[in-house]
């Protein structure tokens, strides 16, 4: 989402709505033994993530298109606690470093794409998993995790989008758009993140959240952690800086559903009586959502909001500034893959030493 679509008190609410599932997970990091362990998988796995997003696929015979969201593949590795924080590093990242997603919207981006698929992801995968984990039960747990979450996400899209009310995007065509295309987008991520998932159970199968189910960390591994990490840095390297190139052009699933609408790329505000207020929010359909402009009059917090991501994306929309190369988009892929690992890398470890600290101060 851009900030064009969401109120002040609608963005500072979800804020605090996705600080709020943010302080748990690190509560509840701080009680897992083993939750060293799992910050070079953070890294790793968030960088994949990362690479994915930038990969677009078509979906055919809509014009739109999709992208992986990755909160239904980080519960199957790490849980949705650990899952959760390094959806929320991928997304911060996101918003600052290249402009992608609005700044006041970001927690609302967090909790539709973050906490649905990594709270709703674990309880899915609990129910599918029960005695035991298999293929087949990874299988069903990714394609149903995918579509259940990307539903929520969406729906949530359009009631955020509602109670903003500062467009005039019909809510029941809105929702009839947006619930069918992440539909087939969420079927898409299922299979994605199926294929990879059951990579890993063959490779490494200790590496999957076994939420209580420790059967599955005796089972023989085809490859070492090392080069189980060492292939996915090469794969996302290799999605990030080259097939990215590649991705769809087509507007993603948010974008063809408000194409759908207007007809253009202009959405009417509604009028604000109190200040007698009438103005335009526009969007180019091109550049994400991220260029909106809120033509006549502009509050505060979207102008801060505005100078901000402009002062802090060095890649904004994935190349270089007032360009439009490939050299660009190769670039922003590697950088972002590399800045998130340092990020969730140095975030784990801050967590497993507050933890430290906190049981000291206990002593």
């Amino acid at each position: 989402m851009a900030d064009a679509l969401v109120s002040p008190a609608v963005g500072i609410t979800m804020y605090a709505m996705s600080g709020m599932a943010a302080v748990y997970s690190i509560k509840k990091l701080r009680q897992e033994p083993d939750f060293k362990k799992k910050i070079p998988t953070m890294g790793v796995m968030g960088a994949m993530v990362f690479a994915t997003q930038m990969i677009n696929f078509t979906i055919p015979g809509t014009g739109s298109s999709g992208h992986l969201c990755g909160g239904i593949l980080l519960t199957g590795l790490l849980g949705p606690y650990a899952g959760f924080l390094s959806m929320i590093g991928v997304l911060l990242i996101q918003c600052l470093f290249f402009a992608d997603g609005g700044l006041l919207a970001l927690g609302g981006n967090i909790f539709n794409m973050a906490f649905y698929g990594c709270f709703f992801g674990a309880l899915i995968w609990k129910i599918v998993m029960q005695n035991g984990i298999s293929k087949r039960k990874i299988t069903l747990y990714s394609i149903l995790g995918s579509v259940i979450t990307l539903q929520l996400g969406a729906f949530s899209v359009t009631i955020q989008t509602l109670c903003s009310g500062v467009t005039e995007l019909p809510f029941k065509m809105f929702l009839s758009l947006m619930l069918p295309i992440h539909l087939a987008i969420g079927f898409v991520e299922g299979l994605i993140t199926m294929a990879i998932l059951n990579f890993i159970y063959a490779a490494r199968p200790e590496l999957l959240w076994s939420d209580g189910h420790e059967e599955n960390k005796y089972i023989r591994s085809g490859l070492s952690y090392k080069k189980t990490m060492i292939i996915f840095t090469c794969v996302f390297f290799v999605i990030a800086g080259f097939v990215s190139l590649i991705a769809s052009k087509q507007p993603d699933g948010l974008e063809w559903s408000i194409k759908k609408i207007t007809g253009n790329t202009e959405i009417n505000a509604k009028t604000d009586s109190k200040n007698d207020l009438d103005y335009d929010l526009k969007n180019d359909v091109n550049d994400d959502l991220n260029s909106s402009l809120i033509t006549g009059t502009k509050t505060d917090i979207y102008e801060n909001s505005e100078k901000i991501q402009q002062k802090t994306s060095l890649l904004p929309d994935y190349n270089f500034k007032n360009s439009d190369s490939d050299l660009g988009t190769s670039v922003s892929g590697i950088v972002g893959c590399m800045i998130v690992i340092i990020f969730l890398t140095i975030t784990g470890f801050l967590i497993k030493l507050s933890k430290k600290g906190k049981h000291k101060l206990n002593e």
